[in-house]
């Protein structure tokens, strides 16, 4: 008896790993930026132009969901070559030092509609915090020319440059310490 209710057990933990879809972000439709207050009187915003996602979830409305997302440092982009530089020097990311920011999440939680909090650990400039953001699942569309399933996420949150020691030579009256993270998504079916 006990080596069937073993079976039974391992039969259903590889069902339940079996049935968890992936989601692979789409580059082409998905845009990771961020914006920070510049003198207390205008927003700066910029971008990461390279980055990989990825998605496992078992549920249909991604309330299982897992998610990993790598973004290259050094493809820093706002714009303006000469602050790009800067941010990629070590008075801001450092990027040549540390090349990828990474985030994985830990938790999620279910708050509304298609509305959740997840909860994961954000690393980059060699230091790791938990972070929560906003994830709003916009729905699945099937693509009528290569039938290929797609999903559509926005993701918000908010991330202290302080905690990361991130351009510390920078006071608030000159860049906020708030920094709004803003991530328009599509991520594929595999």
């Amino acid at each position: 008896m006990k080596h069937l209710l073993s079976l039974i057990t391992i039969a259903f933990l590889s069902a339940t790993t079996l049935a968890q879809t992936t989601w692979k972000a789409d580059p082409a439709h998905t845009q990771v930026s961020f914006g920070i207050i510049h003198m207390g009187i205008s927003e700066v915003e910029g971008k990461f132009d390279k980055f990989d996602g990825t998605i496992g979830a078992a549920e249909d409305d991604f309330s299982d969901a897992q998610y990993e997302m790598a973004i290259e440092v050094p493809s820093i982009n706002t714009g303006v070559e000469m602050r790009d530089n800067h941010l990629r020097s070590p008075d801001f990311f450092d990027a040549e030092k540390y090349p990828e920011m990474t985030f994985k999440s830990t938790s999620s939680k279910k708050v509304g509609e298609d509305k959740y909090k997840v909860t994961g650990n954000l690393t980059f400039h060699g230091i790791t915090k938990p972070v929560t953001l906003d994830v709003w699942y916009r729905g699945q569309v099937k693509n009528p020319q290569n039938g290929q399933v797609s999903a559509g996420f926005a993701i918000s949150g908010n991330v202290k440059r302080s905690d990361y020691n991130l351009g510390p030579n920078f006071p608030e009256a000159v860049l906020s310490d708030n920094v709004l993270l803003d991530i328009d998504t599509e991520f594929k079916k595999q």
